[in-house]
């Protein structure tokens, strides 16, 4: 460890052992996540949270697709009964995510068109989350059971709505886990953070921080466009909700607003600069860790590719197969390559697939990142892949389906660490060059290591940044004295309209009295002079 990571570290080290030992035990937490990547990026934190020995409680409903509460783990699965099944709810993921898709393939203005049936299948998802929330609060048993644990803090995960309520109604101090929410709604309306529009571009443009005069159009159309417009959930319903539950006046967004801390699930090695709060900490790549041994077959495989090294592909857990007429486009450039090319797939074997190529179901993608044999990475643009990739120095070809995935692919290629290419419309062709162009050109490689160590020349890891900030918060309950006091301010206070509306009538007033005054005057001097013209 550096003198800067051990300066860090005793500075730190003093609160935590106020947490592990003011009371005689370490803190409680309660847990309500959001499923699939999601609660891969928050299991690290909770692990670490276990490993220094807080107790921790998850929060799931019968439908939750997380893991089985019955197998054994290192923390707690308090599960509350639901109407909806597992089905239900995958049934309803799986919809948005073909729906997603779909839109992404489209341009621009087609685009903006297909939002509506996105903004509506959204509203759908946005129902089925409002019933799982009504149904865990307005469980008695299960409420009065959370009550009486006494938890210290609740960490949850933004877009998934219902943890700022149940902090609400039990009295603890609240933590988000967040990449993106759509437009940056949350980040800038609950949480005042500041996205200025001139280089700070909107969630799916897939646009970076240097924008010509149309990208800034284009940027500003969606800003108006998410702010006005566009509602991940049905406000106006969960406004209602929460005044109905807490018993007295109040909205979605001044809820979420009351978040003692945001652990932001990226850092300056991926993200463009922006304006930050104290209360939001940056803490991309926490889940990151060195690579593992491979099993031995898979090794074997590894080594088999000598000098050429190998290439590593996969979609992510959400798309498990792809059209086959799209496998073999694939399959086709990948056979052309003299690299041996481990491949995520669980569909239909390729017709054209070459002997370089083999199929897996499952990948170690952590492990073979960080292969001194790897090459490449070809992804659909995950954040938790992308920031693995760069942990490891690895350079990207860019697949991106749905959601941010653009978006991040964008970001990582204007830092000259990938080539982005369209799934849907890239020939095989297409897919041989940019792989030949990021192993063969040295920049993209050094660009990526260059990522890399940014993302390890920190004082402090990111996770025990994120295990800190959760600690902090247990400790003072809560951390009130880090949030801008805009939370108080309405929106033409927070813009400093009436001020400006202030200011312009008094310079209206100066303008009127002193017009006022030339006017008596000339008025004055006209009448004086035809008087003396007269006499």
């Amino acid at each position: 460890m550096n003198k800067m990571s051990m300066k860090w570290f005793s500075l730190l080290l003093p609160l935590q052992l106020t947490c592990y030992f003011s009371s005689g035990s370490c803190g409680r937490v309660l847990v309500w996540p959001v499923e699939f990547s999601h609660w891969m990026n928050m299991k690290a934190v909770l692990d670490e949270l276990v490993m220094r020995g807080h107790e921790v409680t998850v929060l799931i409903s019968s439908a939750s697709t997380i893991t089985d509460a019955n197998k054994p783990s290192a923390f707690k699965f308090e599960v509350f009964p639901v109407s909806l099944t597992k089905d239900d709810f995958e049934n309803a993921v799986k919809n948005l995510l073909e729906k997603w898709i779909y839109m992404a393939k489209n341009s621009f203005w087609t685009k903006v068109s297909t939002f509506r049936e996105l903004k509506s299948l959204l509203l759908e998802c946005s129902g089925m989350l409002m019933k799982i929330c009504k149904e865990v609060v307005l469980n008695k048993k299960i409420m009065t059971k959370l009550q009486e644990s006494r938890f210290d803090v609740l960490l949850a995960d933004a877009v998934g709505p219902c943890g700022e309520l149940l902090t609400e109604i039990l009295g603890i101090p609240l933590v988000y886990s967040l990449h993106y929410s759509p437009g940056y709604l949350l980040e800038k309306y609950s949480g005042k953070l500041s996205f200025p529009p001139s280089y700070m571009p909107v969630i799916f443009s897939a646009l970076t921080d240097h924008m010509t005069f149309m990208e800034r159009v284009k940027n500003m159309i969606y800003v108006l466009y998410f702010d006005f417009w566009f509602q991940t959930f049905d406000e106006k319903t969960w406004n209602e909700f929460y005044s109905e539950v807490l018993g007295r006046p109040t909205t979605f967004l001044e809820t979420v607003g009351k978040a003692d801390m945001w652990l932001i699930r990226t850092y300056w090695d991926f993200e463009f600069p922006l304006p930050v709060l104290p209360n939001f900490e940056f803490v991309g790549g926490l889940h990151c860790k060195p690579a593992k041994p491979l099993p031995k077959e898979m090794e074997e495989f590894v080594q088999s590719s000598g000098e050429n090294g190998i290439v590593v592909f996969t979609l992510g857990s959400m798309i498990s197969s792809m059209t086959e007429e799209r496998a073999n486009v694939i399959a086709s450039a990948l056979a052309q390559i003299p690299q041996k090319v481990l491949w995520r797939h669980d569909g239909k074997k390729p017709d054209t697939l070459g002997p370089n190529t083999r199929l897996y179901k499952w990948i170690p993608q952590n492990d073979l990142l960080g292969h001194p044999k790897t090459k490449a990475f070809i992804t659909h643009g995950g954040t938790n892949g992308i920031y693995e990739a760069i942990y490891h120095g690895t350079p990207m070809v860019g697949l991106p389906l749905f959601a941010e995935q653009h978006d991040n692919i964008e970001r990582v290629k204007a830092k000259g660490a990938a080539v982005r290419l369209d799934l849907e419309t890239m020939s095989s062709r297409d897919l041989l060059n940019a792989l030949k162009e990021v192993i063969n050109n040295p920049s993209y490689k050094e660009k990526a290591v260059w990522l890399s160590t940014i993302h390890h020349d920190q004082p402090v890891k990111p996770l025990d940044r994120a295990v800190f900030w959760i600690e902090f918060v247990m400790c003072h309950k809560g951390a009130k004295h880090l949030r801008p006091a805009a939370h108080d301010l309405n929106w033409f206070q927070y813009h400093s309209l009436d001020v400006i509306g202030f200011l312009l009538a008094c310079v209206a007033t100066v303008v009127f009295v002193i017009t006022e005054c030339f006017l008596f005057c000339y008025h004055k001097f006209v009448k004086t002079g035809k008087k003396q013209k007269r006499e």
